[in-house]
């Protein structure tokens, strides 16, 4: 009898039998697997939180009881037993099922934010509402990866959690030894310590013995056990952090074990103030090829073949490996030029710097205004730090970049990977607002390279500045075949050429492909284009200003915002020298973009070739001549 199809809603997971449960779990790993391999997702952090999510759910009454995953990637098995197991061949499909939690989809869906270290904080004030509202018999659910405990954000939300409250929180710590990568840093030593002593588990198994034969467990015979709990445990684990915060905590749990799980949750929720439960999970559980993956177990995957692993198609060159090669290659250069990165060292191309230069690269966790602000220490003291971090992931630093990299002239180095629309991956993973964000710090130098050649010539660039931060922006995914200019202007290179044209086209970064489409659709029309690439982007150049001063039409292209955007500084510059140019801007409107392909965004966004030949033909018909 399969047990999955009848799964509608966290209530009827409470009708299982333990036994039944098991063979439940072993259903929705198959499903997982089955799944995410045709349709590419988080298969690694979704396979080890099974049972977790199953005891979560027994215990605590969704959507009463909101549950927050942190970042949300874990967040799988959460759908499939609220109602969603169904509609997974639509994962992360445009219409279909979101990759992360999402409001749209369910009420047991409470965030969506899939940036790290942020579950606490969204717990700590819902938490806070319903003490206002009288609603002392609802708790709240954070469940946080070992790695989100490398941000500094969780700190601050612990802090104040902690803060002499009995409002009932239970922070779950899923434990399974990795984020992205092996977690790093005093706190990944401190979770090593609990999970590996002996003794304190050994103590763990006597106390839940003894509880579980206490016929009435109130706050009393938990606070009294939990005391001779605490001196065991500064004996044997003497980084006894969470409670000298005031948090009670308990732990470690084993993360495959649901009676245990409920067990401690069941303590949890009826202590009557916030909780830590620590529980040791497997990431990629159950499937073979990411058990022994030493990597990264799985953590996400393109379509690949499900017995094996391997992806079924061939991985084209791609603008981050690019970046990896040519950073290495520095590195051998310039024994100045150290490398950062929070706790994304495999998805920026960073590990292959590491692997040739260990003492020069640091993965600081998922703390990016420390990388940032770390960074311009390094380069104080005579480094150049390059700091690879995904555009999206920039915006949670911008403070950092302007009062601590710009004011003090650091010669730091940013390197944007996945700039502009990513798409499967939903709203909060599109780097679309780093050059609206970027463009209003000052001393600030920022690259859009067209293709490879441009991205190793513009890493070069940045690299040798040493008195102002550099910013380098590039793409997800494959990287084009290289675009040789025609021309060189200096401040820009010159894609189509014409004496006259009827439209300059100023196409910022790896727009280059489509933008060259729609002019070739133009020209064909019998219109004279002109196509120039800046690479450098900001600040604006004073040469391309005069430039195109000179000109009649100009049309920006960008995969950033349009509002604030290169395009907009680029016209702003032009009115100000009093010039006739009419400008047109073309860029990302200022909403949210739901989750589909870069392919299918682009073309409703009219950012793709034929969006944009469209565009510039209806913008010439209205030009006066």
């Amino acid at each position: 009898m399969a047990f999955l199809p009848g799964i509608k809603s966290p209530s009827d997971l409470r009708l299982l039998s333990p036994e039944n449960l098991d063979v439940l779990a072993g259903e929705i790993r198959t499903a997982l697997v089955d799944y995410v391999t045709k349709t590419g997702g988080h298969l690694g952090p979704n396979l080890g939180v099974v049972e977790l999510t199953l005891a979560l759910h027994r215990v605590f009454d969704s959507p009463k009881d909101p549950i927050l995953w942190d970042t949300g990637h874990q967040s799988y098995v959460h759908k499939m037993v609220t109602g969603r197991a169904d509609d997974f061949d639509s994962l992360r499909q445009e219409g279909g099922l979101s990759g992360y939690p999402s409001r749209m989809e369910s009420i047991h869906d409470v965030i969506e934010n899939s940036h790290a270290s942020t579950a606490l904080s969204y717990a700590d004030g819902i938490a806070k509402a319903f003490e206002i509202h009288g609603e002392s018999d609802r708790h709240v659910v954070a469940v946080v990866g070992d790695g989100a405990l490398t941000g500094g954000m969780t700190w601050e939300a612990l802090n104040n959690i902690a803060d002499g409250s009995d409002r009932s929180i239970i922070i779950v710590v899923n434990d399974n030894e990795r984020s992205y990568s092996p977690t790093i840093g005093g706190m990944a030593r401190h979770l090593a310590t609990l999970r590996t002593t002996k003794g304190y588990e050994g103590f763990l198994d006597w106390g839940k013995s003894v509880l579980e034969r206490t016929p009435v467990v109130g706050a009393p015979v938990y606070n009294a056990l939990h005391g001779m709990k605490k001196g065991i445990k500064d004996f044997v684990a003497p980084q006894g952090l969470f409670e000298d915060l005031g948090l009670k905590y308990i732990g470690p749990i084993d993360g495959h074990k649901i009676t245990d799980m409920e067990f401690a949750f069941q303590r949890a929720r009826d202590f009557g103030g916030p909780v830590i439960v620590h529980v040791i999970t497997e990431k990629g559980r159950g499937y073979k090829p990411a058990e022994t993956d030493e990597a990264d177990r799985f953590h996400a995957v393109g379509v690949v073949d499900p017995d094996t692993g391997k992806p079924l198609t061939q991985a084209a060159k791609s603008w981050t490996s690019v970046f990896s090669q040519e950073l290495v290659a520095i590195g051998g250069e310039r024994q100045d030029v150290v490398a950062i990165t929070a706790a994304m060292l495999g998805p920026t191309g960073l590990d292959a710097f590491a692997d040739k230069f260990p003492d020069r690269t640091f993965d600081v966790g998922i703390a990016e205004q420390h990388a940032v602000t770390s960074a311009v220490g390094m380069a104080h003291a005579g480094l150049h730090p390059v700091i690879a971090i995904y555009a999206t992931f920039l915006n949670r630093a911008i403070d950092q970049v302007i009062m601590d990299a710009a004011l003090h002239n650091a010669g730091v180095t940013f390197a944007l990977d996945r700039s502009g629309v990513t798409g499967d991956d939903g709203a909060s993973h599109n780097g679309m607002w780093d050059m609206a964000l970027l463009r209003v710090v000052p001393g600030l130098d920022l690259f859009a390279p067209r293709d490879g050649a441009r991205l190793v010539s513009a890493l070069r660039n940045c690299v040798d500045k040493s008195d102002h931060p550099t910013v380098i922006r590039f793409s997800k995914g494959a990287i084009p075949t290289d675009i040789p200019a025609v021309q060189s202007l200096g401040f820009a290179d010159v894609l189509i050429a014409s004496s006259n044209p009827d439209v300059t086209i100023v196409s910022v970064g790896g727009m280059a492909t489509q933008v060259l489409e729609a002019a070739k659709t133009l020209q064909d029309k019998g219109f004279a284009v002109e196509v120039i690439d800046p690479i450098q982007v900001l600040p604006v150049a004073a040469g391309l200003v005069s430039y195109l001063a000179e000109r009649e039409f100009v049309v920006t292209i960008e995969d950033g915002l349009v509002d604030g955007g290169i395009g907009e500084a680029i016209g702003s510059a032009l009115r100000a020298t009093k010039a006739a140019t009419r400008v047109t801007s073309l860029g990302i409107p200022k909403k949210f973009l739901d989750h589909a392909s870069r392919k299918s965004i682009l073309n409703k966004l009219h950012l793709d070739a034929q969006g944009i030949a469209e565009t510039i033909e209806q913008g010439l018909k209205t030009t006066v001549r």
